[in-house]
């Protein structure tokens, strides 16, 4: 299978200007807006595909990308984060994993940079789809030359390194092709797809936490103070008394 020089991510950024790639690129920005607009903290980093701004919905006040791609605000390899240990509220991974020399890697640096429930989203293409029979073609070049690991090995990779996947979806039920007419008239199987054939969407959607061990929530002990019934003779007392003061005033 032909492989293309340069930086795979620039690649793919290419394609994602293509009527396939916008049909693509509309699809998860759905999905990462729905997300990631009820996911809260202090910092958020997108890796790679500036292209797609999956943080835009985001309320952090501090957002930015990192990656080796044009356009990052900081460039870096997604395996190697120039940030600290539990540095991060939410990290997101936009086909990362497709188009990583080490997918492993990155997800081992990812579960170091989260922060204990910390939120980790990722998307990648799925093998076991119309898209992933498309990649056995050996004619074919981005994005099919990419990883696409399927998702049960996935799964298998986070629930290792204590990453909880919370919950998932799939996008993509049109068929992989670039012309416009045949996607847009293809477009009822969407619904269809999503109800009847969900696994055979090309584009998965995962959203994970990093579960600590040990680790619970403080909550304040609250107690229970009884309160003091004072006696009717009491009160008429108070009250005298209260009476006579404002008399003096």
């Amino acid at each position: 299978m032909p492989q293309e020089a340069g930086n795979p991510f620039d690649h793919f950024a290419a394609w994602f200007a293509t009527p396939l790639g916008q049909y693509v690129a509309s699809e998860e920005a759905g999905w990462y807006d729905r997300t990631v607009a009820d996911i809260f903290g202090y910092k958020a980093v997108q890796l790679e595909l500036p292209q797609l701004d999956a943080l835009r919905a985001n309320r952090m006040p501090w957002r930015t990308i990192f990656g080796r791609s044009a356009g990052c605000s900081l460039r870096c390899d997604p395996a190697a984060l120039p940030v600290s240990e539990q540095s991060l509220d939410l990290l997101v991974l936009p086909h990362v994993l497709d188009f990583s020399a080490d997918p492993h890697a990155v997800l081992r640096e990812a579960e170091r940079v989260l922060a204990p429930q910390g939120r980790l989203l990722v998307t990648g293409f799925n093998p076991w789809s119309l898209w992933g029979v498309r990649k056995f073609k050996r004619t074919e070049q981005t994005p099919w030359q990419g990883n696409f690991v399927a998702l049960p090995r996935l799964k298998d990779w986070l629930s290792l390194l204590g990453l909880e996947t919370m919950r998932g979806e799939y996008l993509c039920y049109r068929p992989p092709v670039q012309r416009e007419r045949v996607l847009a008239r293809t477009s009822f199987m969407e619904a269809a797809g999503d109800r009847w054939w969900p696994a055979a969407g090309g584009v998965y959607c995962l959203d994970v936490i990093k579960r600590v061990r040990g680790m619970h929530i403080i909550e304040p002990q609250w107690r229970r103070v009884k309160a003091t019934a004072a006696s009717p003779a009491t009160a008429i007392e108070r009250m005298k008394s209260q009476a006579g003061q404002d008399r003096c005033k």
